[in-house]
């Protein structure tokens, strides 16, 4: 279950807008998630942005949060797609994070606190909703590759869909969970759609 989130926000033509208020918590399985329905107000490039409530990870035995960003393209202007929000941690896209074929390749950079993360771990995952896709085995789940020396990273992506990159960093700081001091896992999401070409 997804507590509520702490910023909820867009950034378009290098101004911020606080959408927190707008979230309204829902159920899917039973599970408590957050819809919104937000009116762009300008043409451009829309960076949706969010970081939720921090949450316990009893596989990793670690708190994790994960900072989350999503482009929406507006009236095709198609500006802003790289302008950083100003998270803790984020991934710079180099490539236009929408409009995308299949078999294109994405790069972006890790940064944290504003500075590219050398060799930075970065999971690739492919959302998978309705289940068609049939994973042979758990290796396949996670697509897992390393950032270079300047915290650069590439992947092509082999099916039409939604695809989440997720850089993993760890907080100097520690977070109480149940009167103990536990790490935590920052991560910078970023979810990229990727289209099949169709032929007329």
């Amino acid at each position: 279950p997804m507590g509520r989130p702490r910023q909820f926000g867009v950034l378009a033509g290098g101004e911020k807008r606080d959408l927190l208020d707008t979230l309204a918590a829902g159920q899917i399985d039973g599970k408590t998630v957050y819809a919104c329905s937000a009116r762009l107000l300008r043409p451009g490039d829309h960076v949706f942005y969010l970081e939720p409530a921090p949450y316990w990870e009893p596989g990793e035995k670690k708190m994790i949060i994960h900072y989350t960003k999503v482009v929406v393209d507006f009236l095709g202007a198609q500006t802003g797609w790289d302008a950083m929000v100003g998270l803790p941690v984020e991934i710079e896209p180099l490539v236009r994070p929408y409009g995308l074929w299949t078999g294109n390749t994405f790069r972006g950079i890790v940064r944290r606190d504003g500075k590219p993360v050398p060799f930075a771990t970065v999971e690739v995952e492919y959302l998978n909703a309705d289940g068609k896709v049939k994973i042979p085995n758990e290796a396949l789940v996670t697509q897992v590759i390393k950032a270079d020396a300047n915290g650069v990273f590439a992947y092509s992506m082999p099916r039409a869909g939604w695809w989440g990159f997720a850089a993993l960093n760890t907080s100097e700081a520690k977070m109480d969970h149940q009167g103990k001091a536990k790490d935590v896992e920052l991560g910078a999401v970023l979810w990229t759609e990727f289209l099949e070409p169709v032929r007329k």
